[in-house]
């Protein structure tokens, strides 16, 4: 069994404010091991970007987080601010969901590169760091690294401030590698460059990497296991391949179905798959099973919490109906 890198039992995330409560994560189990890619999927509102923004304290202030236990690297943890700004750009590594927010505008990108390595060689002289960001940018993709390490980020497309934003991430040599929906904001060409990117650096780094998308081909592409969270809540997780192709759990099925098969998208009869309703208010969270409202599958035993179920091929599922 791979040893664990990072081990999150019974994490919690909840906000107060204006007499109410709203619970933002309930109970969320999350084990990354050493090498491993885990991807975290569900559909906007699931609590995915929480997850990996509570692991780095990048929470707001009000932000009341909470776990049984939560281990990194063989240590415990209680994942507190001052003690995550020393993994920040150093053992844990981020690249952001927004390329152009991750950049700041008034400086060239080479002084952005050298400062991110700061943290991590803080006896490196400049001239070193240049070259190794140099070096970096032009591993991923980046043409003319050299010329382009003085240009500023408006110079730069979506897809190649994405690849600096993967540069930054990368020369740091993070133990974890978070991404947060890296390719949300891309057309489809730019998209498959960064995901071939990504897939390059996992068959030559030995970084773990936790990846958070609504995309079911890009956990495919890049996972080996996947968790899947509706409402803050993990419904099922395992495998990748055994989750993705036998699915067990009702919300993950509606998931599958509707991802949008470029061949079907031809036919202009083929109508798009949704899924009735809505997410529900954090605030007023339903008892029983959270995703009850919207299942088609739904009866009378829903009203209670269902149980977490463990299949035989590594899935885990919560579901008070035993999937074949």
């Amino acid at each position: 069994m791979t040893e664990a890198l990072l081990t999150i039992e019974n994490l919690n995330v909840s906000y107060r404010g204006s007499g109410r409560v709203a619970h933002i994560l309930d109970g969320v189990d999350i084990m990354i091991g050493r090498g491993q890619s885990v991807g975290l999927v569900g559909e906007s509102g699931s609590g995915k970007s929480t997850v990996a923004f509570a692991l780095l304290s990048l929470l707001a202030d009000n932000a009341e987080v909470s776990a049984r236990r939560a281990a990194f690297d063989g240590r415990e943890t209680n994942f507190g601010a001052r003690e995550t700004a020393a993994l920040r750009g150093t053992d844990i590594a981020m690249i952001f969901q927004d390329p152009m927010t991750a950049l700041n505008p008034l400086f060239t990108i080479g002084t952005q590169l050298v400062d991110i390595q700061r943290q991590r060689f803080p006896n490196e002289n400049r001239r070193a760091l240049w070259a190794r960001a140099e070096s970096v940018l032009a591993d991923i993709g980046v043409p003319d690294a050299a010329g382009r390490m003085h240009r500023y980020p408006h110079e730069f497309s979506g897809g190649m401030r994405q690849r600096v934003v993967i540069a930054m991430a990368l020369l740091v040599e993070p133990k974890l590698l978070i991404a947060d929906e890296p390719t949300t904001a891309l057309d489809a060409t730019i998209e498959a460059q960064v995901v071939e990117v990504l897939h390059r650096l996992r068959q030559r780094t030995s970084a773990s990497m936790l990846i958070v998308s609504h995309s079911m081909g890009l956990i495919a592409e890049l996972c080996d296991s996947v968790v899947v969270m509706y409402a803050g809540t993990v419904v099922e997780s395992g495998p990748v391949g055994a989750v993705l192709h036998r699915p067990r759990h009702p919300y993950t099925r509606a998931l599958l179905a509707c991802e949008i098969d470029p061949y079907a998208a031809l036919d202009p009869t083929q109508d798009l798959a949704t899924i009735p309703g809505s997410v529900p208010d954090p605030a007023r969270r339903p008892p029983g099973c959270i995703f009850a409202s919207r299942c088609p599958a739904r009866h009378d035993r829903c009203s209670d919490r269902p149980p977490r179920r463990q299949a035989r091929d590594g899935q885990a599922y919560s579901c008070w109906l035993e999937a074949a």
